[in-house]
This record gives structure tokens, sequence and C-alpha cells, in this order.
């Protein structure tokens, strides 16, 4: 099939060279968001997509939004057979929908119809997960309703955050999608709609919602900080300024803590919650880099009795 691929973060670059590898299949252009500021200078930066296809020598295309006519015009010039979607970033409009002959067909990082939205990947961390995935599924104009060509199971493990897991999803999901264009190229391959039952939404994660509430258990706490890893970042304050957390496991041996309790001790730090304590292992203070918990508490030099979580 000829396939325009659309995606845009470092996630989607797997499965782009999965599709750029296949024998089967011609990418012929790319589809990614425009150039964005980055970095200190704020200078425009392509897509590590459009990084990726520029090194191909596949056509980029960067529309402002899908339903620019001008893009449209192309896309039917191109007259791909489908278009495989990993991560774009933007609304598809049922125009851009209905030129491809097999649709688009998005590679989504959960077992679908659970945690549809942007985020999902971060909430199977913070609910608890034990086994998350990916699915193949075709695009309408619903928000990940459509049928469900094929799934990849992936293990949640104890100490994953949400950039360990998705990375594995991302290498993981290139093959199924990969996989997925084979299936309807030869037509051994039909979506089959999801189940009305177990449906659950996952929305981008706010700053607000990585801030950690210290009366929560420890298990709680745990799991705000590595769904909330690499991005947004859990956080908290220390003396009125934010302190960005990064890795506290639970400590079930240590106890006796109220919720935000600091006890530093010369090689650990240890934060009281609403069940036992967790340990603090790695912080970055506003303006630092990260740094050992250890380090940055004989630097602030901790008082008894002193909490994380209070202005």
């Amino acid at each position: 099939m000829r396939l325009v691929f659309a995606g845009t973060p470092e996630v989607a670059v797997p499965a782009l060279d999965a599709l750029l590898a296949s024998d089967r299949h011609e990418v012929v252009a790319v589809v990614t968001r425009p150039d964005a500021p980055a970095g200190r200078g704020r200078r425009l930066v392509a897509s590590p997509v459009a990084e990726r296809a520029e090194e191909a020598g596949i056509e980029v295309l960067k529309p402002a939004r899908p339903r620019d006519e001008d893009f449209l015009a192309r896309l039917r010039e191109i007259a791909p057979d489908c278009c495989p979607v990993v991560a774009y970033g933007a609304l598809l409009p049922k125009a851009a929908l209905d030129i491809p002959a097999h649709g688009w067909v998005n590679l989504h990082f959960s077992l679908l119809p659970a945690w549809r939205g942007a985020a999902p990947v971060q909430h199977s961390i913070l609910a608890g997960d034990e086994v998350t995935g990916a699915s193949t599924f075709l695009i309408e104009e619903g928000l990940d309703s459509g049928p469900v060509y094929g799934v990849v199971t992936e293990e949640v493990r104890p100490t994953d955050t949400s950039g360990d897991l998705l990375t594995r999803l991302a290498f993981a999901g290139s093959g199924l999608l990969a996989a997925t264009m084979d299936g309807i190229e030869d037509g051994s391959l039909k979506a089959v709609p999801q189940p009305a039952d177990g449906v659950s939404l996952a929305p981008k994660i706010s700053v607000e919602d990585a801030r950690i509430d210290w009366s929560a258990p420890a298990l709680r706490v745990d799991r705000v900080v590595r769904g909330c890893a690499p991005a947004p970042g859990a956080w908290t304050l220390f003396r009125g300024e934010r302190l960005k957390v990064m890795s506290a496991p639970p400590a079930p041996d240590r106890a006796g803590l109220a919720p935000g309790e600091i006890a530093a001790a010369k090689n650990s730090v240890h934060v009281g919650t609403g069940s036992h304590a967790v340990e603090l292992q790695w912080v970055q203070p506003q303006g630092k880099k990260p740094m050992k918990a250890a380090d940055w508490a004989r630097g602030v030099r901790i008082a008894t009795g002193e909490r994380l979580g209070e202005v």
C-alpha cells in the first residue's frame, strides 16, 4: 500500500522506522506538527518524525491545521491507500479521514476501550494497572472509539515510569502497526467494534494533577511520581518553593512520620504519607539540576519536624 504516516514526537519514530523497513508498503509522505520553539534560545525545531522523514528523503507535510484546504488538496494528490498514525497531536477532520481508501489507522498505547485520550500510559500507572498494551484501530470522529484491528500486551513493572513504559510500548507497537498494515493490504484483518463496557478516559495530566498529596497512602504517592515522570513531573512545596520529586518508592519498614514530615539521615531521606513512609531518592529543586535527595537534604539542613507540601 501507499502510506502517508502521521506522527510528531520521538515515541512515533519506531513505528515510522518499521514501516520504512517494510518490503510490502511504501511510505510516500509524512504529516507532522509544525516546527515548534525549543531550548533556551526558543529556536524553531522540526519534530523528531519530520527529522527522520527528511533523513529518509520523504516529503514532509506540516499543516497548521489538518482542515487547511491546501493540505487536503495535497493529500488527495498523493492518494494514499492508508494513513497510519502515532501521536500526531491534532484532530483530523472528516474531510481528511475520507481521503485514504482504508482510512487512518491509529496506534494507541492502551488496551482499548481502556484509557481513551491523550495520556493513556500515565493513567495506566496512576491506576496501578499490572498489564497494559497497545492497540491499532480505525479512526472515527469520536475519541479513540473506532473498531480495533489488533493488540499487543505489556506488563507494567513495579518501578516503571511513564517514560520507561512508553518506550517499550513504542517498540512493541511498531511491529503491531506494521502487521496491521499487512493484514489490511491482504484482506486478512477486519476491525472489530470496541465493547461498550470497560471504557475509561485518559485526559492530559496537568501540572496540578502532578502535585503530591502527602496524606495519600505511600503506594499512591509512588504511582504519582512514576506516572508523571518524565512529564509534567511530580512536585511538592518546600519552604514555599517547588521541589520536583523524581523517585520516591514506598519504604514499608519506616513508620512514625506524619504526612509530609521529613526524616533525613546521612545517606537517606524518608517522608511520611497517609500510610508508611516513602524514601525520597532523587529530587530537583527549583532552578537547579536533579540531585540525590540525601545531598539536597544536607544542603538545605532539614529542621526536625519540617514538612514537604507546606507553603
